[in-house]
């Protein structure tokens, strides 16, 4: 059989929903529990697993018993035998933390030092876990909202002229955004909490009435105030929340962020693709490990326009997210009842995770029902087509070879 069933890894980070990711899974959900990340791939972090006469099997495991078959030869050729990519739907309920990721090189050589460190792989203060870059697109499935990249020049000197922030305005002599950044993320906790406590004394007013807006920085600001406040001390991630672009996302719209672009997720729902890696490092508004130094010497201090991203039809059903990541692309197919989505040939391994609607997907022999939550692993080279029995919003990860 040339098509399989997959079940995902579900990750219960302290952010996430409760009640999007359960109801997609069918899963009975009465503790509560946070599900933050459905993850669909082969990292050791959270493998998925294949589904086959009620055995499950390790999704990596299963790779190696025929790679040139499942993955497809110009996967190999380019990656090894390995999958590329890692593939997720997120329910963003808290702000994420002020984060970016490294350069495939970098990874190599910040993989290298921590290795030989002897720092355990999965230890809360190991920032690299793998040896990999991370760039990722996300499409959103609800209206999403979160930070990408820096400001203009202009707007920078707009946010320093915010009362609270006049304090910071000799540290971007020359519009020398480097210079600013370092001085916000290198201040004493002393120094942060003697700049933002008028801030929050200003805002907290609002913020309890409601009046604040998701338009505006001072919203996200005051959440991160009620959130990521321990004992009194104040976030220093909260003034990136001024610092970087605002960013709402409406359902179907995309974004991409490659190495080095600092980046926040605030509130929503997303299917997200990228480079197989967990690499991040952290600078705030988080409880993991905060790495500063590392997010300082791989960001990229320059303003940045965010270039929201629409998808390029390439048939009636199918909208594919092109970036220029070659480990990854993704795909957007909506079907109404009736329509048929047929793929004759394909060089790649491709993943697919049912958001909306049901139906039957043929392939490789077999017929298999398919209906939401449900996620379907599709070997290089098989011939498949689905048909809805009803409208159908579906997600496809695949290697651009």
């Amino acid at each position: 059989m040339a098509i399989h069933r997959l079940k995902g890894a579900i990750q219960h980070y302290a952010w996430g929903g409760k009640s999007f990711l359960p109801n997609l899974l069918e899963i009975d959900n009465t503790d509560k529990e946070p599900y933050a990340e459905l993850w669909m791939g082969t990292h050791i972090k959270g493998p998925a697993k294949i589904l086959n006469n009620k055995d499950t099997k390790d999704l990596a495991q299963f790779l190696k018993k025929d790679a040139k078959r499942i993955l497809g030869k110009s996967v190999i050729a380019k990656f090894g035998e390995q999958l590329p990519f890692l593939f997720k739907v997120l329910d963003v309920n808290k702000m994420l933390s002020i984060q970016a990721h490294p350069s495939k090189k970098a990874a190599e050589i910040g993989f290298a030092k921590e290795e030989e460190s002897g720092i355990d792989r999965i230890a809360p203060n190991r920032t690299y876990r793998d040896d990999n870059h991370k760039p990722e697109i996300m499409i959103a499935i609800t209206n999403f909202w979160l930070l990408h990249g820096f400001k203009s020049i202009e707007g920078i000197n707009e946010v320093l002229a915010i009362p609270e922030f006049r304090v910071l305005v000799p540290s971007f002599k020359d519009n020398n955004i480097f210079s600013l950044y370092r001085a916000v993320m290198e201040m004493p906790q002393e120094a942060v909490d003697f700049v933002l406590d008028p801030l929050w004394k200003r805002l907290q007013p609002a913020h309890e009435a409601g009046t604040l807006e998701k338009n505006q920085a001072d919203y996200w600001a005051a959440k991160a105030f009620e959130e990521y406040t321990v004992d009194g001390h104040y976030d220093r991630g909260i003034f990136s929340v001024y610092l970087f672009n605002l960013v709402k996302l409406k359902k179907g719209e995309g974004i991409f962020q490659d190495a080095g672009i600092p980046h926040a997720y605030l509130e929503g729902i997303n299917v997200e693709l990228m480079a197989n890696s967990d690499n991040v490092f952290r600078g705030g508004l988080t409880q993991k490990y905060i790495n500063v130094p590392e997010l300082m010497a791989h960001l990229v201090f320059e303003s940045v326009s965010p270039k929201i991203l629409v998808g390029s039809p390439i048939s009636a059903t199918e909208k594919v997210f092109k970036t220029t990541a070659p480990d990854f692309e993704l795909s957007e197919i909506k079907l109404d009842k009736g329509q048929i989505y047929r793929i004759e040939k394909h060089a790649s391994i491709q993943i697919i995770i049912v958001i909306e609607g049901e139906g039957a997907i043929l392939g490789g022999g077999k017929e298999l029902t398919i209906k939401k939550g449900e996620i379907f692993l599709i070997e290089a080279n098989t011939p498949y087509k689905i048909l809805p029995k009803q409208e159908a919003l579906i997600f496809k990860a695949k290697v651009p070879v």
